[in-house]
């Protein structure tokens, strides 16, 4: 697989310096992607990282993940209006941690292979390097006049940047020294906001060890009608499932737009071209089958998480969108449950209300106030509008117990196709 070719069709470049695709066709080469390690898990904005790295792994190159440890410690000026908050050692090895546990579902960290990942922190060749020893040894390569030339520099002159944020291109320029100088890396990748500081390291390879380095930067991720990608009405979409349920991570790429999904599923699937072809295809005969967003939805699921959660997040889906049974509500968590019915009404009872059996029409009208009155709850049911844990039920004095409980916790009741009410015991 041609690694710039595969790139390009998917739409991943945005700049590429002269002689990089040629540097890449002569064997094995090795090549970076930094992580920012404020938080202690990646986020759907850094996938396009990711997934360019394991093309690159999957072209038979040798890819780095760096975790920025040290110049998470300054912050990045590049597309912030303002300073970022500083981290201590011991959150930042934390976050270090949590995310090489995330990027070992996509690379392969521990094959016999030589082209096996590499996770490097740049903190651990930084802590010793002295003020004095690196304004020496690096500082006087690089003058003001190319760090000013940068527009993630130029942007800030107005609002003003403190000096640790003029160094971040430096402490990165250094970082592409220091893995071209101890690991053979010739090349450093990253989001086109990252060209400047990129180009700074590949010029100071250049100046202090007379060597040639290259430069690959990919698109920033927008969407069709001009939103912040990857942002939903409840906040980041995380790739940790403990942030970001499964649930909701489905959900996020199954509701993205017609255009979005055309690109989409270049970007952040592994589909082959014809592959993504026919979807496209099909997709266009028959739009509203939302075919090309499932695909999408499922593969990037099962890329992030696993078969598992997929499984676990389209029966939810199903579940609430009309379909399933009382036995794939039993197959979901307790999360799962909570988050598909997020905002339904919710009533609480107590065990011991439940443990002599409750009549059905009881537990609707005087526990809860899922019906205002026993004749409407009687009409409902004689219509056959009602369902108890996804199940029909014509019965108002059917005897509810614990054996009705979902996970020992959880009683369904559906009104219609699409008014669910959600009984926690307690």
């Amino acid at each position: 697989m041609n690694f710039v070719e595969e790139l390009r069709w998917r739409g991943l470049i945005h700049d590429i310096m002269p002689g990089t695709e040629e540097m890449l066709a002569g064997g094995m080469a090795s090549a970076y992607i930094g992580f920012d390690p404020s938080s202690d898990s990646l986020h759907i904005g850094n996938l396009v990282g990711i997934i360019i790295l394991k093309h690159f792994q999957l072209s038979g190159h040798k890819p780095y993940a760096l975790v920025g440890g040290a110049t998470g410690m300054i912050g990045d000026p590049s597309g912030k209006s303002e300073e970022r908050n500083l981290l201590d050692e011991k959150t930042l090895r934390h976050n270090q941690e949590c995310i090489k546990k995330q990027l070992s579902h996509f690379l392969d960290f521990d094959g016999d292979t030589p082209n096996r990942a590499m996770m490097v922190n740049n903190y651990d060749w930084m802590k010793e390097f002295s003020f004095l020893e690196f304004i020496r040894d690096v500082g006087k390569h690089i003058t003001v006049n190319y760090m000013t030339a940068k527009d993630s520099v130029k942007k800030r002159l107005d609002t003003g940047m403190s000096f640790t944020e003029f160094s971040y291109q430096l402490v990165q320029g250094y970082d592409f020294l220091h893995l071209y100088q101890h690991n053979g890396v010739k090349l450093q990748m990253g989001g086109s906001d990252q060209w400047g500081n990129i180009t700074t390291g590949t010029e100071l390879i250049r100046r202090k060890a007379g060597g040639e380095a290259f430069a690959l930067t990919s698109p920033l991720i927008t969407k069709a009608d001009g939103g912040k990608f990857g942002k939903t009405e409840s906040g980041t979409v995380w790739l940790d499932p403990e942030k970001t349920s499964p649930y909701h991570f489905y959900q996020f790429w199954l509701n993205v737009s017609d255009e979005d999904a055309v690109n989409y599923i270049r970007i952040f699937t592994l589909l082959s071209r014809e592959e993504i072809d026919t979807l496209i295809s099909k997709h266009q005969e028959a739009p509203h089958e939302r075919l090309l967003q499932r695909r999408l939805a499922e593969e990037v699921t099962c890329l992030v998480h696993s078969k598992e959660a997929l499984k676990m997040a389209v029966e939810a889906s199903e579940i609430l969108f009309g379909k399933g049974t009382r036995e794939s509500l039993s197959a979901l968590d307790e999360r799962t449950i909570l988050d598909i019915f997020d905002g339904v009404p919710k009533y609480e009872i107590s065990r011991a209300q439940l443990a002599g059996g409750i009549p059905l029409i009881d537990l609707l009208t005087a526990q809860t106030t899922v019906f205002p009155s026993k004749g409407e709850a009687r009409r409902m049911m004689q219509g056959g509008g009602l369902s108890v844990n996804k199940e029909k039920t014509s019965d108002p004095d059917m005897m509810v117990t614990h054996t009705n409980l979902i996970r020992d916790q959880f009683i369904l009741i559906q009104k219609g196709k699409k008014q669910y009410y959600l009984i926690s015991v307690i």
